[in-house]
């Protein structure tokens, strides 16, 4: 299909339109011309035109930390639901995680992943494990997984625990240029807390999940990071202390890097008062002081990404009582909204959720320029729209945030020559 798009304001930081407004053309997958005088573009003979006024036009979305249940969990999600609302939340890429079952721990499961994902417009690309089964015991077959199309190495949302298999892991991992991402969690500090450690747990009744457990094992994997000169990348951070601790290993010259889930910006601890589960999620929803942080540590560029951390689950295991219900949100649609409502700007969205995401993996960076392959998100950063079960595209439900109105709604996405329009 070719394309008009006009009177856009582009948010690239790798184009020289960045900031600009535009009008961009995009002739049989790729991007033929952009003007920055507007108007001067015309509309040719079978030329779809879509006014892009007020609305912003920025690499499309990639999501470092996306779990589905596919391969063998699919009353989670699957591929197709999983791109489907990933396509609606302005993703045009998603790092898949190797927690399914069987999981993906050898290159069998990392070729059915990507036979299946053919085709798309959302490109799904393969994490494999780090360990066999996800235990931590040894190591999986990083190599052939990575010949096979292995974009990062990680045991999904299990902290690996041993010492000695972390640096053997990180040893390895350097031999094959290859990342690993680690969820980091002092298991023997963390116990079976349910939620933030503080004042509100104590109000609650519940175990609490102390900052420490988080930072206890984000400084071992700075340890060995260094002693090894190997990479790593810290997944989902959520503490104040989680920020220092990575801006000084930064400032070191550690080869370390990390992300933040969206929902980490903006919802805290005091909204689990209620018990409703759709807030249960891990690392736990934590206090004003960690958001103020996680926020400075994104715009000063110590943290790399924000990813969705969606995490799908049936109705069962999320209708019950909090301390049994499953950790957890599905967040793919939503991720847009909740980086508005943090106080994100438009540069500082591509940033996080287009460039660097690709960047850590060792991906192309699609780009808003002419010639190259048109692979972008169109949103309108101030337009409101309720998420309900209609326009939910996800297999599954547990989300706080259905049956709310949000604001920064995707209006396009395009790549792999496909085009999916959202009004």
């Amino acid at each position: 299909m070719n394309l008009l798009i006009t009177g856009v304001t582009i948010a690239d930081p790798n184009s020289q339109f960045n900031q600009q407004k535009c009008d961009v053309r995009i002739e049989h997958g790729k991007i033929t011309a952009v003007e920055s005088k507007l108007g001067t573009l015309t509309a040719t003979k079978g030329e779809t035109i879509f006014d892009g006024s007020g609305s912003v036009l920025s690499p499309g979305f990639f999501d470092l930390n996306c779990a589905i249940g596919d391969p063998g969990i699919e009353t989670k999600e699957d591929i197709y639901t999983a791109t489907a609302a990933a396509a609606a939340g302005g993703f045009t890429g998603l790092a898949v995680l190797p927690h399914t079952k069987p999981v993906v721990q050898s290159k069998g499961e990392i070729a059915y992943i990507i036979n299946k994902a053919k085709g798309n417009l959302v490109d799904v690309l393969p994490v494999g494990a780090v360990s066999q089964d996800l235990e931590g015991k040894e190591l999986a077959e990083m190599y052939d997984m990575k010949l096979a199309g292995a974009v990062a190495f990680s045991d999904g949302t299990k902290a690996i625990s041993d010492d000695g298999f972390m640096s053997r892991a990180l040893q390895y991992a350097k031999g094959l240029n290859g990342l690993l991402m680690v969820y980091p969690e002092n298991k023997s500090i963390a116990g079976k807390s349910q939620i933030n450690e503080s004042k509100n747990s104590v109000l609650l009744g519940m175990k609490g999940l102390p900052a420490l457990a988080e930072e206890m094992h984000i400084s071992r994997d700075i340890f060995l990071a260094t002693y090894h000169d190997a990479p790593v990348h810290i997944s989902n951070i959520s503490t104040a202390g989680s920020v220092a601790l990575i801006k000084k290993a930064k400032k070191d010259g550690v080869k370390i890097t990390c992300d933040v889930a969206a929902h980490q910006l903006v919802f805290t601890e005091e909204l689990l008062n209620d018990f409703d589960s759709n807030y249960k999620v891990k690392p736990p929803l934590r206090g004003k002081t960690d958001i103020k942080a996680l926020i400075s540590g994104l715009k000063d560029g110590t943290i790399d990404a924000v990813s969705s951390q969606h995490r799908p689950h049936e109705i069962e295991f999320k209708d019950v009582e909090f301390e049994i219900a499953a950790y957890g949100i599905i967040a793919l649609q939503t991720v847009l909204p909740l980086l508005l409502k943090a106080g994100l700007d438009a540069g500082q969205i591509a940033e996080k959720l287009s460039v660097n995401p690709r960047t850590l993996l060792g991906l192309a960076v699609p780009v808003i320029e002419k010639d190259a392959e048109a692979n972008f998100t169109l949103y309108n950063a101030t337009e409101e729209w309720l998420y309900n079960s209609e326009n939910n595209f996800s297999k599954s439900a547990n989300s706080p945030l259905l049956n709310k109105k949000l604001t920064g709604k995707v209006k396009l996405v395009y790549n792999n020559k496909q085009l999916q329009s959202y009004g």
